[in-house]
C-alpha cells in the first residue's frame, strides 16, 4: 500500500483514536502508534497547539507516514481555566478520570460557595495538527462551550465527557450517543477547521 493511502493517528488514547478514525477519509488506512511500537513524546508545549504539533512531528518522524495528532483539555471558568492543557495529567494525579471528575465537581462547588455565586461555565478545547511526510505541519483549533454537571452522568465517551454539558443541550457528552457527540464536539470542530487549510487524503 502506498504511504499516501496511510495515516498514523498519533495517540495511545483509544477514545481519541476512534474519533479521529471516524473523521478521517474512509479510503485511508489508519495506523496506531502501538502497531509500530512508537511511544508518545514528552508534551512540553505551553499550549494545545504546541503540544499537538510536537506529537504530529514526532509520530511522522518515526513512522515516516503522514501523521495527525491532537491535544485537548477541559478549561473551567471558576478554576481559572484549570485543568486546561494539564487535563490528562490531572487524571493521572488523582488516580484516573473518574476520580478527577469527582475532584473537579468538588472544587467547583467549593469555589462557588466561596464566591457566593454559581459559575459552572467550561469549555472543551482541541488542537489538531497534521504533519505531511516531508512536508509542513498544519494546525487548527476547535472549541465548544458548556457547563460542568454537579454529578457524573453517562457512560459513553471518555475523559471528562461525563461532567460536561454542551451549550444548547441538557445532557452530558457521556450521555450522548457516540454518533451524536462525534459530530458536535471540539475534536470535530478542530478537524473541520483543519480540512479548510489542508487536504487530508
Amino acid at each position: 500500500m502506498k504511504k499516501n493511502n496511510q495515516i498514523l493517528i498519533g495517540t495511545h488514547n483509544k477514545g481519541k483514536f476512534k474519533e479521529l478514525s471516524f473523521l478521517l477519509p474512509k479510503k485511508l488506512k489508519k495506523i496506531a502508534p502501538s502497531f509500530l511500537n512508537i511511544k508518545s513524546p514528552a508534551e512540553t508545549g505551553k499550549s494545545y497547539s504546541a503540544n499537538s504539533k510536537i506529537k504530529a512531528i514526532h509520530f511522522c518522524k518515526y513512522s515516516k507516514l503522514n501523521s495527525i495528532s491532537d491535544d485537548s483539555g477541559l478549561s473551567i471558568n471558576c478554576l481559572n481555566g484549570k485543568p486546561g492543557i494539564y487535563s490528562a495529567r490531572w487524571a493521572k494525579r488523582y488516580g484516573g478520570f473518574y476520580k478527577a471528575m469527582q475532584k473537579i465537581i468538588k472544587m467547583v462547588e467549593i469555589k462557588n460557595k466561596k464566591n457566593k455565586k454559581k459559575n459552572t461555565e467550561a469549555e472543551f478545547i482541541c488542537s489538531i495538527s497534521f504533519k505531511k511526510y516531508k512536508g509542513k505541519t498544519i494546525s487548527a483549533i476547535g472549541r465548544i462551550k458548556g457547563n460542568i454537571s454537579n454529578k457524573i452522568i453517562g457512560k459513553n465517551g471518555f475523559g471528562y465527557d461525563s461532567i460536561f454539558i454542551p451549550k444548547k443541550y441538557k445532557i452530558t457528552f457521556g450521555q450522548m450517543s457516540k454518533s451524536k457527540k462525534i459530530l458536535i464536539d471540539h475534536r470535530f470542530i478542530a478537524y473541520r477547521a483543519l480540512t479548510k487549510k489542508v487536504r487530508i487524503g
